[in-house]
C-alpha cells in the first residue's frame, strides 16, 4: 500500500469515526477508531521520504477530519459532565469556583 492510499483510507475512516460521534453509535466509534488507528500504523509503514504536494494536501485533509472528530468528542464530554451535574444537583462547574467567584 503506498502513502497516498493509506492517507485516503485514513481520510475515509475519520468521515466514518464522525459519523459514528454523530450518531452516538458507541460499536461504531470503537470499530472506527480501531480501523484509524490500524491505517496510521500503515501510513508509517509506508515510508518516509520528502511528501509531495498531493501526500501534504492529504494529510492537511486528516487533520481537518480528526480536529472535527476532537470538537466532536470534547462536546459529547461537556454534555455528560452537564448531565451528571444535573443529576448530582451540582449547580457549579466541574472546575471548582465559578466563573463570577474568580473575578470577585
Amino acid at each position: 500500500m503506498t502513502r497516498r492510499d493509506a492517507l485516503i483510507r485514513v481520510i475515509d475512516l475519520l468521515h466514518v469515526e464522525i459519523a459514528a460521534l454523530k450518531s452516538n453509535d458507541v460499536a461504531a466509534l470503537e470499530r472506527a477508531t480501531r480501523d484509524k488507528l490500524i491505517a496510521i500504523e500503515a501510513v508509517a509503514a509506508a515510508g518516509g521520504g520528502p511528501a509531495g504536494p498531493d501526500i501534504r494536501e492529504l494529510a492537511d485533509e486528516a487533520n481537518r477530519l480528526n480536529e472535527t472528530c476532537r470538537i466532536y468528542t470534547n462536546l459529547m464530554a461537556a454534555n455528560v459532565r452537564r448531565r451528571l451535574q444535573m443529576l448530582t444537583g451540582s449547580a457549579a462547574s466541574g472546575y471548582g469556583r465559578s466563573a463570577a467567584g474568580a473575578y470577585a
